[in-house]
């Protein structure tokens, strides 16, 4: 037996008693025809794959381990689901918990979100968070929170929801996807961001409020070139359902890294919308063509306020080298020119693919960017003219009260939304095959979400959201969930020690960088190489 396994080793066994198992049964079929070809067929089968395996030369472990090694791609190929399903804790974070997931599908299915014998978190492990409670609960009867975009610099301001839909382009999301999304706000009263794949037919099919979103590829607004057009996005622009502009400057999924829309995607219906070629490649450069200066940023922002009618205009970003957003801040002051908003994209947020080194490595974490955004527009002194959303991986109520007390007005959430729709978590965005019908193409695959069923779950996701919102800036004794506060955020460091959070983050006060009393290092050094002329710094970095 020893000799046996030193010639033939164990791995090659399957292999090897198959053929014998194909020739014996070949000997019994033509024995006795009753038994049939089927054991021929399959022990064929298998000998005959076992040969290719131990011939072919791109994969090793099929050279050593013939037939037995598709079951290691058997079981790879279904590992995810294994985790998810059976191996998976219930407060595991990859990249949202099954107690995140659950929360969204209760919110959104109307049923109770409630939960029995105490909170399933370690309260005593160090970052945990809470809000402090008061003796002076307040009952908020109306919980539709609102802040005002715009006002006093636009002739038509918009009154957006503090919880809204964030860039979800078509393309990346089916049709039905993006109806049901446009229909769920059109129920509640917020806004529905269209993503930087410009508005299509499905955006308009129920009339619900729209941020329409301008890229680098200026879809929707495009010469054949690929430049910005004036003329198409006065037109997109004119659109009533459009209530507000935003410039992408960048995502936080993949910052500074453009995108190519295979030319094999690019549908009819999608090269309507973008205003690109049928079935030619969609790029999205990394940058943009139409400003290369914060200066020039300014007057942009400008130009695109005059010609949508006087519409808020604002850009999202994810917060790179400070000395480029304080750049763009004394081009603020400069010009005379400010946006109505900015949006905070944070690193941690999601895309239908991106680079794994650019997801993992790239960009600044939401919390720090929205820190660093709103003390620079208070230390300069326009932190009332310019507004701040956030987005990031928020999906609860305590996410948005933890954002607004760090500086947010408002906040959007993607993957939220998609939660409502119906989403998984399967991760299979980028190929076309998601089982829920969230972001496909296909026709066949995207039949299965119903666009009037999860409408209403999306309505439900929001309204039942901004609820548990009202009632937990209640228990802190404020009316508005503009009230909170660094100081209402209570962090845990250690096993021992807590602080709130307006001891942990230096906050500037109003006038600080422009009279020069910012002492914290990030602000005295940055601020000084900033160029309102240019995004690249006056000296080098130490």
């Amino acid at each position: 037996m020893k000799f046996v396994r030193n010639v033939i080793p164990y791995r090659y066994f399957v292999w090897l008693g198959s053929g014998i198992a194909c020739i014996a049964s070949l000997g019994l079929w033509w024995w006795h025809p009753l038994i049939g070809a089927t054991p021929v067929l399959v022990f064929g089968g298998l000998t005959l794959l076992g040969t290719l395996d131990y011939f072919q030369k791109k994969q090793a472990i099929r050279r050593n381990y013939p037939i037995m090694a598709h079951f290691r791609f058997l079981f790879e190929s279904v590992r995810p689901e294994i985790r998810q399903y059976f191996l998976e804790s219930d407060t595991e974070h990859i990249p949202f918990s099954r107690n995140q997931r659950a929360l969204v599908y209760q919110r959104a299915k109307n049923t109770v979100d409630k939960r029995p014998f105490g909170t399933l978190i370690n309260v005593y492990e160090e970052h945990y968070e809470w809000i402090n409670h008061s003796v002076n609960v307040q009952h908020i009867k109306d919980c539709d929170f609102r802040v005002m975009i715009g006002e006093g610099n636009c002739e038509q301001p918009y009154s957006l929801s503090v919880y809204n839909i964030s860039a979800m382009s078509f393309g990346a999301l089916s049709a039905n996807a993006i109806m049901a999304l446009n229909k769920g706000a059109k129920m509640g009263g917020f806004a529905h961001d269209t993503g930087e794949g410009s508005v299509s037919r499905y955006h308009r099919e129920h009339g619900g409020d729209l941020i329409c979103q301008v890229g680098s590829g200026y879809f929707g607004c495009r010469n054949p070139d690929g430049t910005f057009s004036e003329e198409k996005f006065r037109e997109t622009a004119a659109n009533p359902q459009i209530k507000m502009i935003e410039i992408k400057l960048s995502q936080g999924a993949k910052p500074g890294h453009g995108g190519v829309l295979p030319g094999a995607k690019v549908t009819a219906e999608i090269a309507a919308a973008r205003g690109v070629p049928e079935g030619e490649d969609c790029v999205s450069p990394p940058s943009h063509s139409a400003f290369g200066t914060p200066v020039e940023l300014m007057h942009f922002i400008a130009r695109l306020r005059e010609l949508s009618g006087g519409k808020p205009v604002g850009f999202k970003m994810c917060l790179g080298h400070p000395w480029e957003f304080f750049a763009i801040c004394k081009a603020m002051l400069k010009t005379g020119i400010h946006p109505d908003y900015i949006v905070v994209d944070g690193a941690e947020g999601g895309t239908g693919a991106a680079p794994v080194e650019f997801t993992d490595h790239i960009g600044t974490p939401l919390h720090e960017g929205l820190v660093l955004v709103h003390n620079t527009l208070v230390g300069i002194n326009l932190r009332d003219k310019v507004k701040i959303g956030a987005a990031g991986k928020i999906v609860s109520a305590f996410d948005i009260a933890r954002a607004m007390a760090l500086g947010a007005d408002w906040c959007n959430s993607a993957r939220g939304f998609m939660f409502a729709l119906g989403c998984i978590q399967a991760q299979t965005c980028h190929t076309g095959r998601c089982p829920t019908g969230v972001t496909t193409q296909s026709w066949l695959r995207q039949r299965a979400l119903d666009p009037e069923d999860k409408a209403t779950r999306v309505y439900h996701f929001h309204h039942n959201t901004l609820k548990a919102l009202g009632e937990m800036v209640g228990a802190a004794g404020l009316s508005h969930p503009n009230q909170l506060k660094p100081h209402h955020i209570v962090r845990r460091v250690s096993v021992n020690e807590v602080a709130l959070v307006s001891a942990l983050i230096p906050y500037l006060q109003p006038g600080d960088l422009l009279e020069h009393r910012a002492d914290h290092p990030v602000y005295r050094l940055f601020w000084q190489m900033a160029d309102p002329d240019s995004f690249a710094p006056v000296m080098t970095p130490t």
